[in-house]
């Protein structure tokens, strides 16, 4: 057989095919190499947006005697090296050169009180290594040698210091002050300089923000602040301090460098932290000196663990979506080239039946036909992989399976069906001959499948997941049963849409005109050739549906979360007391439209220790303010009885509680609410009227209106503004979310292009048949009006019945799939479960599908107008 010849013969189709192949092709390996390349993305985002601290590894040493202590900057240097040896393979390209990023080294003292204070002042000693590097001098001068002087008639050491600008107003320290530090081990600090950071947004004073800022705390059950500041000291001042007089603990910072990380790797750095973790605490280091510390004494602190786990659930769910749309693309995707491969075949079918007739064998027809099917893809196949490359991410085995799983579906399709058709020469087929009825041994399969989707649909409703989807992937169980409900629901489609359809021919057969009941009839008749279509359209309907509601659910969700973590339009929250006129120079500022003071604090309940968090507001006013947003709060308790509080689950029936806050108050359980919006998740907590306390002290501003954050913190003068829109945004723009929200919008797009595809081969491959029948029948007196309708009749009902159920399975997945899809992580950890029925997409689709029907229709009934009728006679009367 003549090969090339075929292909010029039926040059349409083939380049149909090959379109159809390069597109597939494309997209089964590009998406995947983009999905995958988003989440490296993602991975170095969240590293680079968390807290230095929280993501670095760093090894800490707390000393307590003058054995265990280290006097120079050698001894530190040494460690460092030591400890960078102990760092495992897998996390090694993390692990920033010394020197660079946010590492170093540094010894501090904690909880050291100014002799005389009472326990309410508190001068820290710290020691950075890379402190020059860091901090500039803005009063007096850097710290120098440490000396001696003589205090209660002994000799104590005299430590030159540096303080930080936030010290002189909050703690009242000047420079050329010297302060008595410690009650049993006095010494003396002399305050010669005031430093300020070079960059303090730089990740590094993460690590020491108590250096940096100046603290002012009241703790539970006080009423008078306690202040805390950390002082700088140089080198040389490591040679007096010693834990055997303070509580002194040493630090080396190993940064984790982002830009290294891959997701791929998350499940090996995780274990390689335990393993670091563990090896540090069990580890004796040697110095070469004889010191030795205590095996028990190292310890790894790192929020690198939970950060990753936290990580990998998001990403162990965006791999569960991905797989869910994607291999339902790629299952669309072959059906459609499927369908391609079969108009060729029929193209082909009367000249391979003449091969056939003529002595070729069966070998030589289904050869034939599938090296001209092959001549179509292959090419387009190669041409799709090699687009991908310009796709941005890893390589990954899909990548390369990809292509060759559409290719080899193409060429085994094609020769499958050559091979079944043509088995015997001068194979004769006729289309007025009703099907036979389905087997007992098919009907009972059918069922089977049916009953297997709705088992496996009702048990992972209610059992869940069987593994832990972060630790030992995916659960085969949440896979299986998506394929299983739309393989039965194209079943019942296929078995039971031509029911309805004769039904309806029969009324029409009662009725004068005679196309209704012959479109209706041609359409119920149950072909072979209408089962691709149905299991193509319905789950690329379903698919895309799916796709659509999912993202309306996160998009959805999101915007109730970002309320809910911030309580309010915006919301202003300061560590120190905000007087009257500083709230009212807010309530002035240009954009604030409504304004609610509150307070909150930590409160002693009772007389045994037991603290709760508390919140004073007026909560009518804070309704007021939360007109028109999806969260409330509660009603305001009756104040008639003594003082209302609303308690959380954990305080409940207590009925009276006396609290120590600013004064010792009785207040009277009036109900429970188990969160606040912005204030409370869990735990112990009450919610109390605004004047509780004769003088409240406001330290949070809820307001409403659109006014410019800068200016609300400089009219208060101090505070953090959060807002509700940057909530959102925050959550809108971490990099997983995008990329389940991007990948979901493409694949929908895909699919839907698919679908229409689907219906544009649909018609096509009954193009011929179809023609000869209206052309037959325009002898009869059939008008072209008349043709039409036949035609609408006879393609649009599968359309509809299939985007309907399509529609149907697509809305019903989220509910079906149930606790499968946990896309909390993506919603501000709030739980996405009630989707919102947004038919526009889907309507959108269906009528595009309808649409396409109808075009079809009327050019079908345009090409079929321009046959000569005594040909299409001749050609019938041969037949």
């Amino acid at each position: 057989m003549k090969t090339l010849l075929l292909a010029r013969v039926h040059l349409g189709v083939v380049a149909v095919l090959s379109v159809l192949t390069l597109s597939a092709c494309l997209l089964v390996a590009g998406l995947p190499r983009a999905m995958q390349g988003s989440f490296d993305d993602a991975l170095r985002r969240t590293l680079r947006s968390a807290l230095a601290q929280q993501v670095d590894l760093t090894v800490r040493f707390e000393s307590h005697g003058a054995e265990e202590d280290l006097r120079e900057r050698g001894q530190f240097d040494s460690r460092d090296k030591e400890f960078r040896g102990l760092v495992p393979a897998a996390l090694k390209p993390l692990v920033s050169p010394p020197g660079t990023g946010t590492g170093h080294m540094s010894a501090e003292t904690f909880n050291t009180p100014v002799n005389g204070a009472g326990g309410s002042t508190y001068i820290n000693l710290g020691w950075l290594s890379d402190a020059d590097k860091r901090v500039s001098w803005v009063a007096g001068r850097a710290p120098g040698a440490t000396g001696s002087t003589r205090w209660n008639g002994a000799s104590i050491p005299l430590y030159e210091v540096g303080i930080v600008d936030e010290a002189r107003s909050v703690m009242g320290l000047q420079v050329g002050q010297t302060k008595i530090i410690g009650e049993t081990h006095p010494a003396a600090v002399k305050i010669v300089g005031v430093f300020q950071a070079n960059d303090p947004a730089d990740p590094y004073w993460t690590h020491h923000s108590e250096i940096l800022h100046a603290i002012e705390v009241v703790p539970p059950g006080k009423v008078d602040s306690e202040k805390y500041t950390t002082a700088l000291i140089p080198d040389s001042a490591l040679a007096a301090l010693s834990g055997a007089d303070r509580n002194l603990t040493y630090s080396w910072v190993l940064p984790i460098a982002p830009a290294a990380g891959g997701s791929f790797d998350v499940p090996e750095l995780g274990a390689a932290v335990a393993s670091m973790a563990k090896t540090v605490t069990l580890h004796a280091a040697d110095n070469g000196a004889g010191s030795a510390f205590s095996r028990s004494q190292y310890r790894l602190d790192t929020g690198l663990p939970k950060l990753l786990s936290d990580f990998l659930t998001a990403l162990a769910t965006a791999q569960t979506v991905m797989f869910l749309v994607l291999g339902g693309l790629l299952v669309v995707a072959l059906g459609v080239i499927v369908l391609g491969v079969q108009l060729l075949v029929d193209r082909m079918d009367g000249a391979l039946a003449l091969v056939r007739a003529r002595g070729g064998s069966l070998r030589q027809v289904a050869g034939g036909g599938a090296r001209l099917v092959a001549l179509a893809v292959a090419p387009a196949a190669v041409a799709g992989y090699a687009l991908s490359y310009l796709v941005p991410g890893p390589m990954m085995p899909v990548v390369h399976a990809g292509p060759l799983l559409v290719l080899g579906t193409a060429v085994g399709f094609a020769a499958a069906r050559l091979a079944v058709t043509h088995r015997t020469p001068l194979h004769e087929r006729r289309d007025d001959v009703a099907g036979a009825p389905p087997s007992a041994r098919r009907i009972t399969l059918e069922v089977l499948v049916i009953g297997l989707a709705l088992a496996g649909a009702y048990l992972l409703r209610t059992r869940g997941l069987t593994t832990q989807v972060a630790e030992e992937g995916q659960d085969p169980f949440l896979l299986f049963v998506p394929v299983a409900l739309t393989l039965a629901a194209a079943l019942v489609t296929m078995r039971c849409y031509p029911y309805p359809l004769r039904l309806l021919a029969r009324l029409a057969a009662r009725r004068r005109p005679a196309v209704p009941f012959l479109g209706l009839t041609t359409a119920a008749r149950a072909r072979s050739a209408g089962v691709l279509p149905v299991l193509i359209l319905l789950p690329a309907l379903a698919v895309s549906v799916f796709a659509a509601v999912i993202s309306s659910g996160i998009s959805s969700t999101q915007r109730l979360a970002s309320w809910q973590g911030v309580g309010a339009p915006i919301k202003l929250t300061s560590r120190l007391n905000l007087p009257a006129d500083a709230v009212e120079r807010v309530r002035r500022v240009p954009g604030v439209e409504q304004l609610v003071p509150a307070q909150t604090g930590s409160v002693q309940l009772g007389y045994l220790g037991e603290t709760a968090e508390i919140l004073a507001v007026d909560l009518a006013g804070w309704q007021r303010l939360l007109d028109g947003a999806p969260i409330s709060v509660p009603a305001a308790p009756d104040t008639s009885s003594g003082v209302p509080a609303l308690v959380s689950p954990e305080l409940r029936g207590r009925r009276v509680l006396d609290v120590g806050w600013q004064q010792r108050t009785k207040v009277v359980e009036r109900g429970v609410v188990p969160a606040l919006p912005g204030f409370f998740t869990q735990g112990k907590f009450l919610v109390v009227p605004f004047g509780v306390n004769q003088r409240p002290m406001v330290n949070t501003l809820l307001i409403k209106g659109d006014a410019d954050p800068a200016a609300l913190v400089k009219a208060a003068g101090s505070g953090t503004v959060t807002t509700q829109v940057g909530a959102l945004a925050a959550i809108t723009d971490d990099p997983l979310t995008g990329s389940v929200r991007g990948v979901l919008l493409i694949t929908t797009v895909a699919l839907a292009a698919y679908a229409l595809v689907a219906v544009v081969v649909m018609l096509v491959i009954g193009a011929a048949d179809r023609a000869r029948a209206l052309s037959f029948l325009r002898t009869l007196g059939l008008s072209d009006r008349q043709a039409q309708g036949l035609t609408i009749l006879e393609i649009l009902p599968l359309v509809l019945v299939t985007a309907l159920v399509g529609l149907a399975l697509g809305l019903g997945l989220p509910a079906a799939l149930g606790p499968g899809v946990d896309l909390s992580s993506y919603a501000g950890d709030l739980a996405v479960g009630d989707y919102d029925l947004d038919l526009i997409t889907p309507t959108a689709l269906a009528a595009g599908l309808a649409a396409v029907a109808l075009l079809g229709a009327y050019v079908h009934t345009a090409i079929s107008r321009r046959r000569n009728l005594g040909a299409v006679l001749r050609v019938g009367d041969l037949s």
